[in-house]
């Protein structure tokens, strides 16, 4: 059987699908398409991270495809519905990077009321904005708004409880009767009155039709003055033009986008040299041990999957 992985994954995971499979590794496969399609011909499952785009294209290129594995927990970039109606399975790494994204949103937190940590180059060039950064906030006593309260929305949650602050949530999925709820002092409040309370927005929301668009201008202009805003969950989420037009005029405090509308972000973004943001190439769940974690989970998944087959091949080699 042949397993093709066509963005980067952690080396002993990909060994133990190597021992097993015909594998084709290659991280950078996700940028040749033509090189993609023609490696799928014979691909019994295909190992991705978020770039690779999963549609009827590339499904009707893999006639053999009984799995994909997804690096990861989202799944806007695989065609779901196309795969179910194949028989294809599609195996998310749910769970296995949570924590790193609960400990980035926290930090993000720390460092977006703090407002102290994008001096650096001031003070080495001989400058002293002492005066300037003596307003930081502490996490303290602040209110943190979560918007999608699943994994990775606890997990924050139990951390930034550890910092002081104040939980508010909104997720209605969620029954009212969670036990977790009582045991954090967690409040399940209605969108616009979350954004109303929480001096930090994090959110932690799938990229669905519902949720595309969610905090739109009007939405956005409901945040307390001065309030940070971080998205780790997908862009499309939040209206960044009209992000950057609040957080110019000052009507924000700051923000922390991981993830965008368009990723890289093209020329003439309305991100570019907009005060009091911080931008990161989409690594909120990418740390070495999240990684393990995450390639482990799939590589497990694929050899179970994949270990039916009564014709599964030979050790490659």
């Amino acid at each position: 059987m042949r397993v093709v992985i066509s963005e980067f994954m952690d080396a002993p995971a990909v060994a133990r699908l190597a021992e097993r499979f015909d594998t084709h590794f290659d991280p950078a496969l996700v940028d040749r398409p033509d090189d993609l399609l023609a490696a799928l011909a014979e691909a019994h499952a295909l190992i991705v991270r978020n770039r690779t785009r999963v549609d009827a294209q590339l499904l009707a290129r893999a006639p053999r495809l009984r799995a994909v594995g997804r690096l990861g927990v989202g799944l806007d970039n695989i065609d779901v519905e196309a795969c179910r109606a194949r028989g294809i399975a599609v195996i998310p790494a749910t769970g296995a990077n949570a924590q790193a994204v609960a400990e980035y949103v926290v930090c993000a937190a720390m460092m977006l009321l703090r407002g102290a940590f994008r001096a650096s180059g001031e003070v080495a060039a001989g400058q002293w904005p002492r005066a300037r950064l003596a307003a930081g906030r502490e996490a303290a006593g602040k209110t943190l708004g979560l918007i999608g309260f699943g994994d990775i929305g606890r997990l924050a949650a139990r951390l930034a409880r550890g910092l002081g602050m104040n939980i508010v949530a909104h997720d209605p999925a969620v029954d009212p009767r969670l036990a977790l709820l009582a045991e954090l002092g967690v409040r399940l409040l209605p969108l616009e009155e979350l954004l109303a309370t929480a001096d930090v927005v994090s959110l932690h929301v799938p990229l669905t039709p519902a949720t595309r668009g969610m905090l739109d201008g009007a939405r956005l202009a409901l945040m307390k003055p001065g309030a940070v805003l971080i998205n780790t969950a997908r862009g499309g989420i939040v209206d960044e033009r009209a992000l950057a037009r609040l957080l110019a005029d000052g009507r924000l405090g700051a923000a922390a986008l991981d993830v965008f509308q368009d990723e890289p972000l093209p020329p003439r973004s309305p991100l570019a040299d907009v005060p009091n943001l911080l931008l990161t190439p989409h690594i909120a769940g990418l740390t070495q041990e999240s990684n393990r974690r995450v390639s482990e989970l799939v590589a497990r998944r694929i050899i179970e999957t994949l270990a039916g087959d009564s014709h599964a091949a030979a050790p490659a080699g």
